[in-house]
């Protein structure tokens, strides 16, 4: 009997107790949160708001140990807001502003602005009826081939300039050289007055083309091989590896030397001037740099790049067909004589230059081309 009354008081007293502290920690909480509401807010910036409606800002109050419950320690405050405006409030937080859309450019790069994207189906055309002509865009970012053509010099049919460019490091020196070379040798022809050789004036012209390209301060380059048509026959100039083929009954025969870093002449003449070539990979470059060692451009390499033209010169005989003019974005997959073959295939000389280029893309070449076929029968003297 004894030990039941004892554990009865026993546990009446821990109630009590239990009653007497949580009356206490009420009392304490709620002392806590009439400071917390009778205090001032803390200094802020100005109401934040959204297409015109203020939105809401929430305030807690300092984390203390004696701190009420997690459930009644955060405030909102309505900083400024109408009634009216709370539920639109709402919906103009959720808003996000529109993605910005930005269209992709298709124009063309020269220069530093090689970096704008272009069609990656960049391709044309041209039909004439002395030549026809094929060019479509590599992998590249930038297209970097180019073509002249001067017909019907001083009024002769059976005058003519064509070229094919082969750049690199951007368009500007491709530009450059399409639009002055061709103008440059006709000038210093027309400064032979009928005294010297054409050769002569063929080669100012390359290098007054370079040196016009020099002083603009850019280090694009390009590639270069010409055709001069004149009186009844043919010059061929080139600086680097576009190439020019020449169909005679049929044979094809070369009528360009490709310079390349590792041709023994050019390889003996860099290292003369004080330069080096390497090969990696099987490819030979002048300074770890550029494969080719003739060029109109390079202006950071031009103690090594020179832009002097090798020059083959020719009569034209009923037997010379046609010449195939093109970058080496043909040359590196397809032969002399494919090329040739490929061109007497077709009826169509256009349907014949998109058909070298499927050719060579067929077998893994991503590089720019530009194919050209110039009928050499419409030259011929006495016709």
């Amino acid at each position: 009997m004894i030990f039941l009354v004892e554990s009865l008081w026993n546990r009446s007293f821990f109630i009590i107790s239990f009653l007497l502290y949580s009356t206490k920690l009420t009392r304490k909480n709620k002392n806590t949160l009439s400071m917390v509401l009778a205090s001032p807010p803390p200094s802020s910036p100005p109401p934040l708001s959204w297409g015109g409606l203020p939105l809401k800002r929430s305030f807690r109050s300092p984390i203390h140990p004696d701190s009420p419950s997690p459930a009644q320690k955060i405030f909102v405050m309505e900083a400024g807001m109408p009634s009216d405006a709370k539920e639109a409030s709402g919906k103009a937080r959720k808003r996000r502003p529109p993605r910005i859309v930005i269209p992709e450019s298709n124009h063309v790069g020269f220069g530093d602005e090689a970096s704008i994207r272009v069609s990656e189906e960049m391709e044309f055309q041209v039909e004439e009826r002395e030549y026809c002509l094929a060019s479509r865009k590599g992998s590249r970012l930038v297209m970097e081939d180019g073509y002249g053509v001067i017909t019907n010099i001083s009024g002769d049919p059976k005058q003519a300039f064509f070229g094919v460019f082969d750049g690199h490091g951007g368009r500007a020196a491709v530009d450059h050289v399409r639009e002055r070379l061709g103008k440059n040798i006709m000038a210093a022809i027309n400064k032979l007055n009928g005294k010297g050789k054409l050769d002569e004036a063929i080669k100012e012209g390359y290098l007054t083309t370079d040196k016009e390209f020099l002083s603009q301060g850019v280090s694009s380059g390009t590639c270069v091989a010409t055709g001069l048509l004149k009186d009844g026959e043919l010059h061929v100039a080139n600086v680097g590896d576009c190439r020019v083929v020449l169909s005679r009954n049929g044979v094809a025969e070369v009528l360009t030397s490709d310079h390349c870093a590792g041709r023994a002449d050019e390889r003996s003449r860099i290292e003369d001037l004080g330069g080096y070539v390497s090969c990696k990979n099987g490819v030979w470059r002048i300074q770890d740099s550029l494969a080719i060692s003739r060029a109109i451009g390079d202006l950071h390499l031009k103690d090594w790049i020179i832009s002097e033209p090798e020059i083959v010169s020719l009569r034209l005989m009923p037997d010379c067909e046609f010449l195939i003019m093109a970058s080496d974005g043909l040359w590196d997959k397809v032969t002399n004589q494919e090329a040739v073959d490929v061109v007497l295939k077709h009826r169509s000389p256009l349907h014949a230059c998109k058909s070298l280029m499927d050719l060579s893309s067929s077998r893994g070449n991503k590089d720019d081309k530009t194919v050209m076929v110039i009928d050499l029968q419409r030259f011929l003297q006495g016709d």
